[in-house]
C-alpha cells in the first residue's frame, strides 16, 4: 500500500468525482423505485387536481413535482459525504503513523529518527525534515548537558577551595600573617568566581538574542578597547597596534564591546614577552585580531570556542580565566548573525576573523 498522501488524496478526489456524476441518475433510480413500491398514501389521478380534502404535503408535491428529486438527491449527497469520512481518514493515514513515531521522542530518547527512506513523497520530505530538525535539537541539548557538568566542576573546585580555606581558619590561631595569605586566597578565589558567574550572564544573554539593533561604529567601538588595553598590554610587555577602518554594524553596543574586549585580552593573556597585538577593523572581515603569542595546534583551534575549553583544549587553567571568552565571543557574533573563525599555523599565535552582515541603510 503507497505511503504517499499526496496519491491517496489524488484517489479520494478520483473517487468523489466519479460518485457527483453518479448521484442524479442514483438519484432518478431511487426516486423510481419509490413510486413504484412506495406506499400509496399521495397518488393522485393524472391530469387531476388535488381535492379540497387532500393534505397540504401532497398538494405541494403535486404543484411542485420537482421536490421529490431534490429531497432524494440531498439524500444521496449526505450519504456520500458520510462515506468520504472513512476515505479522508484512509488518505490521511500515513501522516497519523508520522505524529505516532514523532509523539514517542522524549528528552530520554533524543537519536530516535523516523527514517523514512529515499522517498520523495510529500510524507517522506517531511520526516526527513524532522529527522533533521532532531539532529539539531539533539546537538544543542547535548551541548546545553555537556556546558551545565562543565560549569558545575568549574563551580566546585573553587568553592571546594573557599571551604577549605573556611575550615582551616577556624580550626588554629592564626598569626597575621597567616590571615593575610587566607585573606588574599579567598579573596583570589572570591574573584575567581564573580569572572565565572558574569561570563556566564553574558552568556546566557547573547544566546537569547539582541534585545535591540542600532547601526554601530565598530571601528570607535574598537578604537576605545584597545585605548583601554595598552597600559595592560604594556605590563604584559606586549605591543598592540591597530589599523580602524569605517564599519558599520547593527547590532548592541555592550555586546558588540563585550566582544572586542574579550579578543584582545585573551590576545594579551595568552601572549608572549615582546609580542604583538593586531587588531584590524573593515569590511570583509569585518574585524580581525592577530597575536603573536602561544603556538597552537591547528587541530586544537576548533575546541577553543567551547565554554571551559582553553589552549590544548584542556579544561584546566590557573591563569585566573574561565575558560568562556571565545565561547562569548562566538556567541555574541551569532546572536549578530555574524560569523567567527580562527587560524593557526603551529607556530606565532592565533588569528581571530569575525565578519558580520553589511548594514543597509
Amino acid at each position: 500500500m503507497s505511503r504517499s498522501a499526496a496519491r491517496r488524496v489524488l484517489l479520494g478526489c478520483a473517487i468523489v468525482l466519479v460518485a457527483a456524476q453518479a448521484v442524479p441518475m442514483i438519484a432518478d433510480e431511487l426516486l423510481a423505485l419509490w413510486r413504484e413500491l412506495g406506499p400509496g398514501w399521495c397518488r393522485l389521478p393524472i391530469d387531476r387536481a388535488p381535492e379540497a380534502n387532500t393534505s397540504f404535503v401532497c398538494t405541494q408535491l403535486y404543484r411542485r413535482p420537482s421536490i421529490p428529486g431534490v429531497v432524494v438527491r440531498l439524500l444521496v449527497l449526505a450519504a456520500a459525504l458520510a462515506a468520504c469520512y472513512p476515505l479522508v481518514r484512509w488518505s490521511l493515514r500515513p501522516v497519523r503513523e508520522l505524529a505516532a513515531g514523532i509523539d514517542a521522542v522524549g528528552p530520554q530518547n533524543l537519536g530516535h529518527r523516523l527514517r523514512p527512506g529515499p522517498g520523495t513523497d510529500e510524507v517522506a520530505v517531511l520526516a526527513r525534515a524532522i529527522d533533521d530538525m532532531m539532529d539539531r535539537i539533539a546537538v544543542g541539548y547535548e551541548a546545553q548537558r555537556r556546558f551545565a557538568a562543565d560549569a558545575s566542576h568549574e563551580l566546585r573546585t573553587p568553592l571546594a577551595v573557599q571551604r577549605t580555606l573556611i575550615e582551616v581558619s577556624m580550626a588554629d590561631e592564626l598569626t597575621t600573617e597567616q590571615l593575610e595569605l587566607l585573606t588574599e586566597q579567598l579573596l583570589v578565589t572570591n574573584e575567581r568566581n564573580e569572572r565565572l558567574i558574569e561570563g556566564l550572564l553574558v552568556l546566557s544573554e547573547s544566546d537569547r538574542g539582541l534585545m535591540t539593533r542600532t547601526p554601530l561604529r565598530l571601528d570607535q567601538i574598537a578604537a576605545a578597547v584597545v585605548d583601554s588595553h595598552r597600559k595592560r598590554a604594556a605590563e604584559a610587555g606586549v605591543t598592540i597596534t591597530s589599523t580602524l577602518r569605517p564599519r558599520t554594524v547593527v547590532g548592541e553596543k555592550v555586546l558588540l564591546e563585550r566582544l572586542v574586549t574579550n579578543l584582545v585580552q585573551n590576545a594579551v593573556k595568552y601572549n608572549r614577552p615582546d609580542g604583538t597585538i593586531d587588531v584590524q577593523v573593515g569590511d570583509e572581515p569585518a574585524l580581525i585580531v592577530v597575536n603573536t603569542g602561544d603556538d597552537v595546534p591547528p587541530e586544537d583551534v576548533p575546541a577553543l570556542f567551547e565554554p571551559f575549553r582553553r589552549k590544548s583544549a584542556t579544561r584546566i587553567d590557573h591563569s585566573g580565566g574561565a575558560g568562556l571568552g571565545l565561547a562569548i565571543a562566538r556567541s555574541i557574533t551569532q546572536a549578530h548573525e555574524g560569523l567567527i573563525s580562527a587560524s593557526s599555523t603551529g607556530r606565532d599565535g592565533l588569528r581571530v576573523e569575525v565578519s558580520f552582515p553589511p548594514a543597509h541603510p
